[in-house]
């Protein structure tokens, strides 16, 4: 029997649903159905806690929909996880966003991980991320290529500025490893690796939020676990 998830872009907009399923075409096994969905209400993209705030109650009533629709697990396609926290107070399925499957894949394979965010914006905000996970120790640093996620979409720039960030990380703050502090870094992140391995003649792993979270969210729905009611106490939706 096939597993069913949803990948949830906590948006009011579909432009990037083609992108975000070629990005985890990769690591979708063949018994695995999926679907996105995008809110209809609310900001176009996730820059600030002014668009998590704005977003989330919406990513919340729609995880709900797509649960009581007969999803095992949502993937909630932001690095910042709007709607993550709530949402888990309300369903009784898997949902899980970008940064703790990012940054855990991350310690699986170096000792000191960097994040490349999008714009200033957002290092604070992210920098918060890391502090609440527990991961202070592990942090390197958070550098910003100042592009909008609108932006993104333009990989051959994008790679330029994520290079020269990312080698800023290695060689200044002693990064092991890579975070793309957006899910809209969409086809970006073998690349760049292979750029940072011909600069610095070795490898330097660059982690994809898509694949790092969605690979997580299914070994989470096939070993049937879901987040602990002991931390998040049911809550009903009004």
């Amino acid at each position: 029997m096939s597993l069913r998830i949803a990948v949830l872009a906590p948006v009011n907009s579909s432009d990037y649903n083609e992108g975000l399923l070629a990005s985890i075409a990769p690591v979708v096994p063949p018994d695995v159905e999926v679907q996105v969905y995008n809110i209809d209400q609310g900001s176009p993209c996730i820059q600030n806690r002014l668009n998590l705030a704005e977003n989330a109650l919406a990513v919340v009533r729609l995880a709900q929909h797509l649960e009581q629709q007969g999803f095992d697990g949502i993937w909630l396609s932001d690095f910042d996880m709007c709607g993550v926290e709530p949402a888990r107070e309300v369903i009784d399925i898997p949902i899980i966003g970008g940064f703790p499957t990012s940054a855990f894949s991350a310690l699986g394979l170096c000792q000191r991980f960097s994040i490349i965010t999008i714009l200033q914006s957002t290092l604070a905000l992210q920098r918060g991320h890391v502090a609440n996970y527990g991961q202070s120790i592990n942090f390197a640093s958070i550098r910003s290529i100042d592009c909008p996620v609108a932006q993104l979409g333009d990989v051959e720039v994008v790679l330029v500025k994520a290079l020269q960030a990312g080698l800023a990380a290695i060689n200044e703050d002693g990064a092991q490893a890579l975070l793309l502090g957006c899910t809209g870094f969409m086809g970006v992140a073998e690349r760049l690796s292979k750029l940072i391995e011909q600069d610095l003649g070795c490898y330097v792993p660059v982690l994809d939020p898509n694949q790092c979270g969605f690979g997580f969210l299914l070994s989470l729905v096939r070993m049937k676990v879901r987040p602990s009611r002991l931390c998040y106490a049911r809550a009903p939706l009004g």
